[in-house]
C-alpha cells in the first residue's frame, strides 16, 4: 500500500528467509502452525489508519447505545442459549473491513463482519514479533502494530489486566473444546505462556453446586474464579459427543472474561443496524420488502454461522425464493476488494480486523491491535486461496 516500502520488502524477500521465519513461529512452542501465514505484514498508510478509527468509533457509537441489548434481543437464535449474569460490555469486539478503493482511487475500508468474541490476541503480538525479526531491516521505525502510542509491553499489559487482574493466574481458565485439536491452538499456548492460565477442555471443567474448579497435575481441586472463553457455539452446538458436567446456562460463581452473550449480540445480527460510509446495505432477509433487482451487487449470509459457512456471492431470486425460513438470512451489499498489494505475481487483496478491547480502567472499548488477511480468490477463505503465495493471515504495521 505504500509503494517505496512495499518496493523494499518485495526485492529483500526470499524464500530462505520465510522458510526461517516459519520454523522460527513452529519452533516457538513445538507446534506446527496448521493455516497459512502469509509471506508478508501489510503496511498501513497514515489515512486509511485514521479511516479505520473513524470507521470503529461510527460502529461503536451504535454499540454503545443505551438500547443495544434491546436491538440485539432477537439474536439469540439457538434454543436455550442466554448465559446468566450478562455485563454491560463486550469485553472483546473484533471488526473485519475489506480494503476498497473509492471513486477517486482512495483506499477506505469497508465493514464485514464483527463478533463480540475473542481474537488471537497472543499469536498476533507473537507473529508481528516475528516479522519485525526475520524481515525488520525493511519495516521502518515509527510503524506499529499498535495505536495511539501503545508499545508491545503496554499492549500485553493490558490484557493480563483484563483477563487475569488481581486474580491467581491458577485460577483463570482458557476455555475451548479439545483445545490442542483448535487450528487456532498456537494463540492458546502463547496465552498461557504469557499469563500463566490453564488451558482447559470444557469436559474436564468440573461442577459441585455453583462452584467451577479442575484437577491440577497432582490431582488436587483448583476452584476456577474467571473463564476467559475461547469456544465457539457454533462448533459447541454440532458436538453431541461432549460429555460435560458443566453447561453455559448454569448459574456459577465464575466471572467471564468476555461474556458469552456477546457472541450473538455483536455479529451478523448488527449488520442492519449500523450506517454509515464504512457499511455495507444489509437487510434482514424476512424484513425485506422488495428484493433489489440487481442481485449481483449482494452475498446472501446465514446469520448463525461462522468462518464464512453457507455464505452465498452468486445470488439469484430463485435461491431467495428457496429458502422456507428467511428470517435466518441477511442480504448484504457487497464489498469490491482493491488488489492493492504487489506480490511475485499478481496483487493480493486484504481484509483487517481491527481488534478492540474494553479497558475496565478507563471505561472505552480501544484498538488494541490487528489481524490481517490476504486473498488472490473470490472470497477470503482457505479454500478460495489453495496453492495460491502470498497469501493468508498477517498482520499490519501501521504508519506512525
Amino acid at each position: 500500500m505504500i509503494k517505496p516500502i512495499r518496493n523494499a520488502y518485495n526485492s529483500n524477500f526470499s524464500e530462505e528467509k520465510y522458510q526461517a521465519f516459519l520454523k522460527d513461529i513452529d519452533g516457538t512452542f513445538d507446534y506446527h502452525v496448521p493455516f497459512k501465514i502469509a509471506e508478508t505484514p501489510v503496511f498501513l498508510p497514515k489515512a486509511l489508519k485514521q479511516k479505520l478509527v473513524e470507521a470503529c468509533d461510527d460502529i461503536m457509537s451504535v454499540i454503545n447505545k443505551p438500547n443495544f441489548k434491546e436491538l440485539t434481543d432477537g439474536a439469540f437464535f439457538y434454543p436455550n442459549t442466554i448465559v446468566p449474569n450478562e455485563d454491560e460490555q463486550s469485553k472483546f469486539i473484533q471488526l473485519d473491513f475489506g480494503i476498497c478503493e473509492d471513486e477517486d482511487g482512495n483506499l477506505t475500508p469497508k465493514l464485514i463482519e464483527l463478533q463480540g468474541f475473542p481474537s488471537l490476541y497472543y499469536f498476533q503480538e507473537l507473529v508481528g514479533q516475528k516479522y519485525v525479526e526475520h524481515f525488520g531491516n525493511v519495516i521502518p521505525q515509527g510503524f506499529s502494530q499498535h495505536l495511539n502510542g501503545m508499545t508491545s509491553t503496554d499492549y500485553l499489559d493490558l490484557l493480563k489486566q483484563e483477563i487475569v487482574g488481581d486474580t491467581n493466574p491458577k485460577q483463570v481458565i482458557l476455555l475451548e473444546i479439545e483445545p490442542e485439536q483448535q487450528a487456532t491452538a498456537i494463540d492458546f499456548y502463547a496465552t498461557a505462556e504469557k499469563l500463566g492460565i490453564k488451558v482447559l477442555c470444557i469436559t474436564d471443567l468440573k461442577k459441585r453446586g455453583k462452584t467451577l474448579f479442575y484437577l491440577d497435575e497432582n490431582g488436587g481441586e483448583v476452584e476456577v474464579l474467571k473463564i476467559y472463553n475461547r469456544i465457539i457455539f457454533d462448533e459447541l452446538h454440532q458436538r453431541t459427543d461432549l460429555k460435560t458436567e458443566f453447561s453455559f446456562q448454569d448459574e456459577i460463581d465464575a466471572e467471564w472474561i468476555g461474556h458469552p452473550n456477546w457472541f450473538y449480540r455483536i455479529s451478523k445480527y448488527t449488520m442492519p443496524l449500523l450506517k454509515g460510509d464504512y457499511v455495507p446495505k444489509s437487510y434482514y432477509l424476512d424484513k425485506l420488502e422488495r428484493i433489489p433487482t440487481d442481485l449481483e451487487n449482494y452475498v446472501l449470509k446465514p446469520l448463525y454461522s461462522f468462518a464464512g459457512a453457507g455464505v452465498q456471492i452468486h445470488v439469484t431470486r430463485g435461491m431467495i425464493d428457496s429458502i422456507a425460513n428467511k428470517s435466518n438470512y441477511l442480504l448484504q451489499e457487497k464489498v469490491a476488494y482493491a488488489p492493492v498489494i504487489e506480490t511475485m505475481d499478481v496483487p493480493a487483496k486484504c481484509e483487517i480486523r481491527m481488534m478492540m478491547l474494553y479497558n475496565s480502567k478507563t471505561y472505552k472499548t480501544e484498538i488494541v491491535s490487528n489481524l490481517m488477511r490476504l486473498s488472490k480468490g473470490e472470497m477470503v477463505g482457505v479454500k478460495y486461496n489453495k496453492d495460491k503465495t502470498w497469501v493468508g493471515g498477517s498482520t499490519g504495521f501501521f504508519e506512525g
